[in-house]
């Protein structure tokens, strides 16, 4: 009778029908690859079989005091199994105990193994969502344990008997598979003769024990210590499946066995009989067992005494196979360290973004795998040699050699035109048939190469170079190894290169979008950051901008358009382009915000932004500002207090619906204002509300160390608290530091006329004194005098009163007159006959800007002109720091 013959159906209904023809295609599995299939097929079965939630396979290495390796997974992630790499064999982990004890062991709760829990350092694994449990049995082999079968079933109930008894079924055929190379180790000659009585063949000296036999029942009633060697047999009856003790004996010997059992029972003389049986412990082999049977009539039990020996390995071609077994077992771990080779490699390439990322992933697991001391990957563009990147080679070498004519006559040209790779075991070999190469850059402290064409869709489009430190012939599995690799790096050479040229239109389109420049203001000093998502190629909606208004006023917007991509990045665009189109109109910020809401509900319901537009006046100190679900604006004063400025949360622009509300803040002469995105407070490990606490810690930290810090070390203060420096970021983040100043009292000046001719004439004088008081009565006296003429003869004639003057001293001279009148000022086009029309032409003429702007009570026009060698007492601040990532 068969190993699985005798299982009866399972609690869950399973025929040993469907088990047995699992075994056979197990059987059926061809070992030549390697043998991980083998284990890959015996864990298919086993989890079929448990409704598992996944299973490992480990292998034994390092002898006694050795290790189990993890050589084949299924259905798990990779952060489980990552525990699971490497047991020790002290380890109490199941698999462990299992290979140690060659018995089924079964856990009711999954933990890592010790080993790994005991670095603090490393993560702790994740846990399985359901009540799961462990059930592991030895691989059987030659000389103990090859290593263990595990299976995770969904359950804490420890498994049927018939289920645990298929798991060993499943692991001493996979263990048979994997030994089919290695030569049969338990042929031995069973005597031909039918009768085999009287005495034996001389053998090895053995150990006398005893079984005694139910002859009714078949199940073992007594076996003393010595016959614990036999698989399943104890001194309580049988510890495993093997009820009967026809299931321990060589399937090729229980016909003669049989045959001696019947003699004995018909007959009161003693039969010799020779057997051999299963080993205990998980042990893939037989003991060979030479007894004497007597049979108790009256008790119906069979006496087996006799001698045990173990001839599993005694010959010279018994060694032969144990050396077979081990190149087998080699060649399993060859292959599950190719395939866990080609694994990671696949997963770095996956991740990698830019060629230079590829070269490091090659680096970092290809060159420790093949011993290699260097890389190089190399193409050829007009004639010129160009290295994409290397590792292992000098800075000095790699500029020799790119830029260098592409040496044609060598293994480079070679590859590139056969297409096929070339191994050189030495750099004498290289030398020998391509002799030209001396006339090249030549690493010197490299000796064997391997040069492997890298082609990608059909194209080559480049070589990859290994170099070793020294002589090395690569084996044939090693060869074909590389060169299946080398496809998985064209690939992924190539996607980072069209990666690359995306990444560069996108920055150019980011760069076109953003200001590429900050203003200079006299006011307002700025400093700014950006940085997109991702690994800095991919482009977004986050925006910012300083607007220069009328009167030494500033307008300061950032914004977010929810998304990533070309989309966000035009919507980003438009939205930009309108806020500096309607403040020109000096709309205030509810209005703008109004307008805006207009715009992005017009792109579609699937579009939404995020904007905070704010008007700074340094005259009065006053922040006039409204936001639409942006986050709020950190206000920290020169001695470090800092506090966010609360606005009603609004909804974000495409949900919103107006009015907007306008929140006001009063502002000191060198406060700190900082604007920023979402993306900047908020990551994956921290929420807004926290990454807003560490922004103002950081804000207070940097000002009560250094009231005056530079705006570009606070800056770089806090991107450096809140971003990380060398690691993708998952969203944009934008940010906007700005350091206010308040034009001085005695820098301002204004008067209130009646709607009468004579405004006109006091206008003049007061304009006269002014500019003699502040020294620029030889400059500007007769342009301000025209302009502040024409201005308030304008409202005379076409507006009504009262009339205002208002001057201003900065970087430029402003000159404001009001009225309260709504109507709107227009340039004509005069008739050379007309004798009046061109007053605005002449204010446009000589002044720098000019320009409106409306208010509750009437309207303001306002001319601004440039001051000759302005005298800034803010010079110190003029420079602007501007940031892109």
């Amino acid at each position: 009778m068969g190993v699985s013959e005798g299982l009866a159906e399972g609690p869950q209904g399973r025929p040993h029908r469907v088990r047995r023809e699992r075994l056979r295609l197990l059987a059926a599995v061809d070992p030549g690859d390697g043998g991980t299939d083998v284990l890959r097929s015996a864990l298919a079965h086993a989890m079929a079989e448990f409704d598992g939630l996944g299973g490992m396979a480990h292998l034994a290495t390092g002898g006694v005091a050795g290790e189990l390796d993890l050589v084949v997974s299924s259905g798990l992630p990779a952060s489980v199994m990552r525990a699971w790499q490497i047991i020790p064999k002290g380890d109490p982990a199941a698999p462990a105990e299992a290979w140690r004890t060659g018995r089924p062991v079964w856990r009711a709760a999954i933990e890592p193994p010790a080993a790994w829990a005991e670095e603090s350092l490393r993560p702790r694994p994740p846990r399985l969502p359901l009540a799961a449990g462990m059930l592991c049995v030895p691989l059987p082999g030659p000389a103990g344990p090859l290593g263990a079968l595990s299976v995770l079933v969904p359950s804490d109930v420890e498994p049927a008997r018939d289920q645990q008894q298929f798991l060993q079924d499943v692991a001493r055929s996979a263990a048979e598979v994997l030994l089919r190379a290695a030569s049969d180790a338990t042929t031995a000659a069973h005597p031909a003769d039918a009768e085999h009585v009287g005495e034996a063949e001389p053998q090895p000296e053995g150990t006398t024990g005893m079984w005694e036999l139910d002859i009714v029942t078949g199940r073992v009633v007594y076996s003393d210590s010595l016959s614990d060697l036999v698989a399943g047999i104890g001194f309580d009856g049988p510890r495993e499946r093997f009820e009967s003790w026809r299931d321990v004996i060589h399937p090729d010997d229980l016909p003669n066995v049989g045959k001696d059992l019947e003699r004995s029972m018909r007959s009161d003389r003693a039969y010799e009989t020779e057997f051999r049986v299963r080993r205990a412990n998980g042990s893939f082999g037989w003991l060979r067992i030479r007894a004497r049977i007597t049979v108790d009539e009256s008790s119906g039990v069979i006496r087996l005494v006799g001698t045990f020996w173990d001839t599993t390995w005694d010959t010279d071609e018994d060694h032969a196979a144990l050396d077979s077994v081990a190149r087998v077992l080699s060649a399993v771990r060859a292959a599950s360290a190719r395939a866990a080779l080609i694994d990671r490699l696949t997963r770095a390439l996956t991740e990698a973004v830019t060629p230079q990322n590829v070269v490091d992933a090659v680096a970092e697991n290809v060159l420790p795998a093949f011993n290699a001391s260097g890389l190089l990957i190399c193409e050829v563009q007009g004639g010129v040699m160009r290295v994409t990147g290397a590792a292992g080679y000098s800075q000095d070498f790699i500029d020799r050699l790119s830029g260098s004519p592409f040496p044609w006559d060598s293994p480079f040209g070679q590859a590139l035109r056969t297409r096929a790779p070339m191994f050189f075991a030495s750099a004498k070999e290289v030398l020998a048939r391509f002799p030209h190469v001396a006339e090249y850059p030549f690493a010197e402290d490299k000796d064997a190469r391997a040069f492997l064409p890298l082609i990608a869709s059909g194209r080559v489009i480049g070589v990859g170079v290994l170099g070793f430190a020294g002589p090395c012939h690569l084996s044939r599995e090693e060869r074909t190894l590389l060169t299946a690799l080398s496809g998985l790096i064209a690939q992924a050479l190539d996607r980072a290169r069209l990666y690359d040229d995306a990444a560069t239109r996108a920055r150019e389109l980011q760069r076109d979008l953003l200001p590429r420049e900050l203003p200079e203001l006299p006011c307002l000093s700025a400093a700014a950051h950006y940085r997109p998502a991702g690994y800095g190629a991919e482009i977004g909606g986050d925006w910012y901008d300083v607007i220069p208004l009328s009167s030494e006023r500033v307008a300061l917007v950032i914004g977010d358009v929810m998304g990533h991509g070309i989309s966000e990045a035009a919507t980003m665009g438009r939205l930009r382009t309108a806020v500096r189109t309607l403040s020109d109109l000096d709309l205030p910020p509810d209005e703008i915000l109004d307008r805006l809401n207009a715009i992005v509900g017009d792109l579609g319901e699937d579009y939404f932004a995020t904007c905070l537009y704010g008007v700074y006046d340094p005259v009065t100190g006053v922040l006039s500002f409204a936001s639409a679900g942006h986050p709020p604006p950190v206000l920290v004063r020169r001695d470090g207090t800092a506090a966010f400025l609360t606005a009603v949360g609004n909804p974000p622009l495409g949900a919103a619906a107006p009015p907007f509300d306008t929140m006001t803040a009063r502002l000191r002469d060198g406060d700190l204002l900082v604007l920023y995105t979402d993306g900047l407070v908020e990551a994956i490990d921290r929420d807004i509300e926290s990454g807003m606490a560490r922004l103002a810690d950081t804000l207070t930290g940097a000002l009560r160390a250094e009231p005056d810090m530079p705006l570009r070390t606070v800056r770089d203060n806090v991107t450096r608290a809140l971003l990380p420096a060398h690691e993708p970021i998952a969203d944009d983040a934008a940010l906007l530091v700005l350091r206010t100043h308040r034009i001085a009292p005695e820098n301002v000046v204004s008067w209130t006329f009646a709607d009468d001719p004579r405004a006109a004439g006091l206008a003049r004088e007061h304009v006269r004194g002014q500019l003699a008081a502040w020294g620029l009565d030889d400059t500007l006296l007769m342009t301000t005098e025209l302009l502040v003429s024409e201005l308030v003869g304008n409202v005379i004639r076409h507006a009504k009163g009262p009339i205002g003057l208002r001057m201003i001293r900065s970087w430029t001279l402003t000159c404001e007159v009001s009225d309260s009148s709504l109507t709107t000022p227009l340039i004509r086009r005069s008739k050379l006959t007309d004798e009046g029309g061109r007053g605005l032409q002449l204010v446009a003429a000589l002044s720098h800007r000019w320009g409106t702007r409306y208010n509750s009570g009437g309207k303001t026009i306002w001319v601004e002109q440039r001051i000759p060698q302005p005298g800034s007492p803010r010079a110190a601040d003029r420079p602007v720091e501007h940031q892109r990532v």
